[in-house]
């Protein structure tokens, strides 16, 4: 069954790079017109949309810091003009781990950095996005993580519960906008390699471990991740929400 998103309009957070740019690729391969935000590597958010005009579709770049509300209001007002006066699909993907540290360890400054960066960004944008959700319809899919099911690696803590955060903020909006015809989801990866995530803060022996106890013996990949989501977004799972899927190959299990 082909899935056609022609006519419908998405913003990607973090779409430049890694899992971000698979979904912004996946949803212009659909036929949904793209535009996504980088927070710094705008070389890649601009080549993101030189690729999704090299398969005929329509992709914008826009810079943005999504942990700040008055830039996330700023920057949404501008997608939304280019996009037509609406946004259809959200895919709150940016996020990140920042470091690895034990909570003794651990200051004030770099809890709240981790819980900006995952939760306070997903919370500004999506509030930001709502009222260009207007048609009727409208799909939003969150980031969370195996390391809110299984607590995460060393020195990980600050971010499994950011990440677990996001599941219970994922079920809680599914209800509050269910009437509004929008359906709200997450997806929750484990190991997805050609990600800065996985090439920055775990090392060759750390993937081939976690690789070897994969029941599916490999790594994910962001193509992997963005088939879930495009199931979200289409017709498809047009009767779900409040839902996580976990792509982790079997490595844990809800």
């Amino acid at each position: 069954m082909d899935i056609d998103l022609s006519g419908k309009t998405a913003l990607i957070t973090g779409g430049n790079l890694g899992i971000g740019r698979g979904v912004a690729l996946s949803l212009a391969r659909c036929g949904a017109e793209v535009a996504l935000t980088y927070f710094s590597h705008q070389q890649e958010g601009e080549e993101t949309v030189r690729m999704i005009e090299g398969m005929g579709g329509k992709g914008h770049a826009h810079q943005l810091d999504a942990t700040d509300s008055a830039q996330v209001n700023q920057v949404v007002d501008q997608v939304a003009e280019t996009l037509g006066g609406h946004i259809d699909i959200l895919m709150n993907n940016a996020g990140h781990l920042v470091g690895r540290t034990p909570i003794e360890e651990m200051s004030d400054e770099h809890w709240h950095k981790i819980m900006n960066v995952n939760v306070s960004s997903t919370f500004y944008v999506t509030r930001a996005v709502l009222p260009y959700m207007n048609r009727g319809w409208g799909r939003i899919v969150n980031m969370s993580s195996l390391a809110a099911r299984n607590g995460g690696g060393d020195g990980a803590v600050a971010y499994a519960a950011s990440k677990g955060a996001i599941i219970a903020y994922t079920r809680g909006l599914a209800k509050e906008v269910a009437g509004r015809g929008i359906t709200v989801n997450a997806v929750a990866p484990g190991l997805i390699l050609e990600t800065p995530f996985h090439e920055t803060f775990n090392t060759d022996a750390g993937i081939q471990g976690a690789i070897n106890a994969t029941p599916l013996k490999r790594g994910g990949t962001p193509a992997d991740v963005a088939g879930a989501v495009i199931y979200f977004v289409s017709e498809l799972g047009s009767f779900i929400t409040g839902e996580i899927i976990e792509i982790n190959g079997g490595l844990y299990f809800a």
